[in-house]
This record gives structure tokens, sequence and C-alpha cells, in this order.
């Protein structure tokens, strides 16, 4: 049996004046609606505006590859075992045109084979910044070499931003669509 969600959509009539400004903001930005984690986060309207700001930088105005963006997405919701976020950056991932052999692996925490050059760098990348905390010298090195500087700091924020989008969807127990993508468990 699937876990309600904890936080409801606010009602248009019950919403204050700023979280009525915030969901104007939502619906008209290349996001279109109001999904993922901000049902939850109009509860701070300030935090929400802040969170689609910071958001829309890293999805829609981002120096990396779209591809490369939504398979480190994926490494992130698969790390925090985020359903919704897999459901929603798996979809995407593949309409991309991110293999389904890659994001099949990335779903059971495994290594992906037969990545190319640019994804083994993000993985990489994103896997010592997951597992050791850190990025080791040869694997920086390497992203700087053929990314640069700002690509990188792309990649962080990504990681980051996306850290923080899955902890607040798994805390409250956001649900996936009817026939959604599922992110299989591990256990």
């Amino acid at each position: 049996m699937a876990e309600s969600p904890r936080f409801q959509s606010i009602p248009a009539d019950q919403m204050t004046d700023q979280q009525k400004a915030v969901v104007e903001k939502l619906l008209s930005s290349p996001r279109g609606a109001v999904r993922g984690p901000f049902a939850a986060l109009l509860r701070n309207p300030a935090l929400a505006d802040r969170i689609m700001q910071v958001g829309d930088i890293i999805r829609f105005d981002n120096s990396m590859p779209a591809q490369l963006r939504e398979m480190a997405i994926l490494m992130i919701a698969r790390f925090w075992s985020a359903k919704y976020e897999w459901h929603a950056h798996g979809k995407i991932g593949l309409e991309l045109g991110l293999s389904a052999e890659i994001v099949d692996a990335i779903a059971y925490a495994k290594r992906p084979a037969n990545m190319n050059p640019d994804q083994t760098l993000v993985y990489n990348f994103v896997s010592e910044l997951l597992i050791e905390k850190d990025i080791s010298d040869a694997s920086y090195q390497a992203a700087l070499e053929r990314f640069g500087e700002k690509v990188i700091i792309d990649l962080l924020a990504t990681a980051g931003y996306f850290c923080f989008v899955s902890l607040v969807l798994n805390a409250v127990r956001m649900p996936i669509p009817e026939g959604g993508l599922v992110l299989p468990s591990l256990s």
C-alpha cells in the first residue's frame, strides 16, 4: 500500500498572496506546474521562491549537456532512493537519449557498461562525491580538462540541489503517479 503524502496541495482560496505569487511564477516558468517538492515548500513561500530560482538555473540554464545532467540526477535519486525524483528524471533522461541500459544499471546501483567517455567522467565524479564525500585529484583533473570550471560548478550545483530535492521528496512522501517509472528496491 502506498504511503500518503505528508503535505497536500494548498487550495488556491487558502493561499496567502506570497504563496499565490510563487505559484504564478512556477506556472509561468519552464516547469509549467506546481510539482515535485513545491507543494510542500509553499509552506515557506520565500524558500520555495528561492529554491525555484536555483532549480531553474540548474534545470534550464546549466552548462552541462542535458543528457549528462540527467545522468547525474539519476545517480542522486538512486543514492537517496528518491522514488519521485527517479520517476521524473528517468523519463527525461530516456527522452534525451540516455540509454535504457545505463538507466537500468543506475537503478540497481551498478556501474553502467558501455558508457561513452563523457558519461564515464560524470559517473566517476558523482560516484566519488556521493560515496567518498570528495573527488579524487584524477577524477577532478579529468573533468576539468574535458569540461572546464563552469561545468564542474554546474555539476556540483546539480548534485547539491538534487540531494536537497530528493530529501524533501522522501520526507514528504511524494507519491509517483499511477503508471510512473518505478525505482526498484535494493533490499
